[in-house]
């Protein structure tokens, strides 16, 4: 559904902002090991989504990454925007070009409705609310 950078973009945004809450910074190596994502992609990740104002950075021996306050009111579908852009969102479920309610393909109408419940969960989603489920570990970042 979502691109693997995508999949490790929501993780990494949910670790960091479990990691936030109490004005923790944290290093890209311990992200990467939170999440089970490579350092060198990871870095990439989070710098692209710093340049877009969702994370924020900070250099040397006290910094690492964190959300702010803001950071923290940012929805899942920020996140999916940001990395994969809208089409997921939008697209045909079956990667037409042209593909419209004068137009449909084959799986238009049901697709149409399962894109709308998706872009509603992830737009009513923040990154805040999942901070005390992983703090008690009844959800999961990594595999086990």
């Amino acid at each position: 559904m979502f691109s693997k950078t995508c999949e490790y973009a929501l993780r990494a945004m949910l670790f960091v902002g479990q990691k936030s809450k109490d004005g923790n910074k944290t290093g890209i190596r311990e992200i990467a090991e939170g999440i089970d994502s490579p350092e060198y992609f990871i870095a990439k990740i989070l710098q692209e989504l710093s340049r877009k104002n969702l994370i924020q950075s900070l250099k040397g021996p006290n910094g690492g990454f964190y959300l702010n306050e803001q950071g923290m009111e940012c929805t899942l579908a920020d996140i999916v925007k940001a990395i994969d852009g809208d089409k997921i969102f939008s697209g045909c479920g079956l990667g037409l070009r042209e593909c419209s309610e004068k137009k449909p393909c084959p799986i238009h109408n049901e697709f149409k409705k399962i894109r709308k419940e998706m872009h509603d969960m992830l737009q009513s989603a923040k990154l805040n609310e999942f901070n005390e489920q992983l703090e008690k570990k009844l959800t999961f970042l990594r595999r086990v």
